[in-house]
């Protein structure tokens, strides 16, 4: 099996090579042999490890799971080494599986999580080209003053704090330059060591992460796509007066270079920073549950990469409350309106506990016969807790950890329930896992108010829908009117649940409680 390994990696290197020189459109010098010898050798190196590592050992045994655990371990390291090494679309890819907490095995996510830190700078002199070639002036031409240390640095671009010359403070998004010409021959390469690899191991599914990649790298590399979505997401949420998104300014602006006006605050998981500027955190994680929710159930149109780096806090002078700003959005998800109806239809199900709608739904979705897996992993908790109902109880320490476990033990069922759902899917399970670890780090996971909020939308989203799709003006009157009686009951609830939190509701729950022994 050893041998067939290197004969595969071979092979590899050999179609590869060919397909390279064979084809016009990619120039075998930009690919360079050290990087396509690195991404080859690194991906043999993990196939031997696992091949070879758990070969003797009785499967299912404790030793198994140790060694395997060990395995995961450096398997994640070695490729977190090759991301690094390659850079660009490498580490695009690696930040996404880190993302996917609750999908994959711990040893990988919590790896590959630092590479939302250890992403590559450009040089002054490779920004001060790519500002050259595309406005066709030099940065002192332009800007009053530009900060040579960039404020972040991302696997496709860094941003720069400058002053324009009429004083206006910007923020100035620049593109690695290397990274256009080398992200197709990436994915490219990318895809042949996928498919060799499922040849060693035929239960890998990860074709989809080639194909979401094939699908968005284009577009985040393409800055006006960018703007264009920032315009249309603060038009779209313009009613959420505590949502800031950054201004463009298109004159300034290209495929490679973004101009935005300049924003700042703390990371949306820094709680310590929440502390010190008195921010309520429980206000910024409802607010955030409430943008999102209206993103993905009522518009549709959704922002995929919500990082701590890309959701900033900051309290308003003025009204002194929290201000979140959304900032990269290059990566947005367009959910078709069929979709988005059964993902309502689900949520709605797993929020009341109605196992048959549930399955009816997660199979419509993709799932079959795996929908209990598939309403674990949308939900990130146990079995046990999505039939009690999953607003019943918060999630525990205990069911945190068996949820992580589940991710390895699962891992070849869950990359077939991967590879099956619509591709509209895996960004929102990716977002779903990023917002949740924000959560996590908030302390404020599994709210009773995050549930009423996309309550609350997919009620609005379903009820839109059927009379848009009604000729009769009763049945929509009917419509409206079972729309706001459900609405009015969420609201009487949320009302129940703050009285019984405060202390007046307390209070009158002790008066009521004394009268009744009185009358006894």
């Amino acid at each position: 099996m050893a041998r067939r390994v290197l004969k595969l990696a071979s092979l590899a290197a050999a179609t590869t090579g060919v397909y390279l020189y064979g084809n016009k459109f990619l120039d075998p010098n930009d690919f360079g042999v050290v990087r396509v010898g690195r991404a080859i050798a690194t991906t043999a190196v993990i196939t031997y490890d696992y091949l070879t590592s758990l070969r003797s050992v009785p499967y299912g045994s404790e030793e198994y799971d140790f060694l395997k655990s060990q395995v995961h371990l450096r398997s994640a390291e070695r490729l977190r080494e090759l991301c690094c090494a390659n850079r660009g679309t490498f580490i695009k890819v690696g930040q996404h599986l880190g993302a996917l907490d609750y999908l994959l095995p711990e040893e990988y996510t919590r790896t590959l999580k630092v590479l939302h830190s250890q992403a590559p700078q450009s040089t002054r002199q490779e920004i001060e080209q790519v500002i050259r070639e595309d406005l066709g002036k030099e940065i002192k031409e332009l800007f009053a003053s530009f900060e040579d240390a960039p404020l972040g640095a991302a696997s496709l671009a860094q941003v720069h704090k400058a002053v324009l010359q009429d004083g206006r403070t910007v923020a100035v998004k620049v593109q690695h330059p290397k990274v256009q010409a080398q992200s197709s021959k990436d994915i490219l390469l990318m895809e042949v060591l996928l498919l060799v690899v499922k040849q060693i191991f035929p239960d890998f599914e990860f074709m989809w992460l080639v194909e979401e990649a094939k699908k968005n790298l284009p577009l985040e590399l393409d800055f006006l796509n960018e703007g264009r979505n920032a315009e249309k997401v603060a038009h779209m949420l313009k009613n959420f007066d505590f949502l800031k998104v950054p201004r463009i300014y298109w004159e300034l602006s290209t495929r490679r270079v973004l101009l935005m006006e300049f924003m700042e605050g703390g990371q949306v998981n820094d709680r310590a920073y929440m502390k010190r500027n008195g921010i309520n955190v429980n206000e910024v994680s409802r607010n955030l549950g409430k943008l999102y929710s209206e993103m993905i159930f009522v518009n549709g149109f959704v922002h995929c990469d919500p990082h701590p780096g890309n959701v900033l806090v900051k309290k308003c002078p003025a009204s002194g409350k929290a201000h979140i700003i959304l900032l990269d959005h290059g990566l947005y998800q367009v959910l078709s309106e069929s979709f988005r109806m059964d993902y309502c239809h689900l949520w709605q199900a797993l929020i009341k506990a109605d196992m048959k709608r549930v399955q009816k739904y997660s199979r419509r979705l993709g799932a079959g016969d795996l929908y209990p897996l598939f309403a674990c992993m949308l939900t990130a908790r146990s079995w046990e807790s999505v039939n009690r109902g999953i607003d019943r109880s918060p999630v525990s320490a205990s069911e945190d950890i068996e949820i992580r476990s589940n991710a390895a033990a699962y891992l070849p069922q869950i990359t077939q329930l991967l590879n099956n759902v619509p591709r509209q899917m895996l960004l929102l399970l990716k977002t779903n896992d990023l917002l949740r670890g924000i959560e996590s780090a908030l302390q404020t996971r599994a709210s009773a108010s995050s549930f009423l909020n996309m309550s609350r939308c997919c009620i609005r989203a379903v009820s839109t829908y059927q009379r848009s799709k009604s000729h009769s003006l009763y049945r929509r009157a009917q419509i409206s009117l079972t729309e706001a009686l459900s609405l009015w009951q969420i609201n009487l609830y949320e009302l129940f649940l703050w009285l019984k939190g405060s202390r007046l509701g307390n209070w009158v729950i002790a008066l009521l409680s004394r009268m009744h022994h009185c009358t006894h």
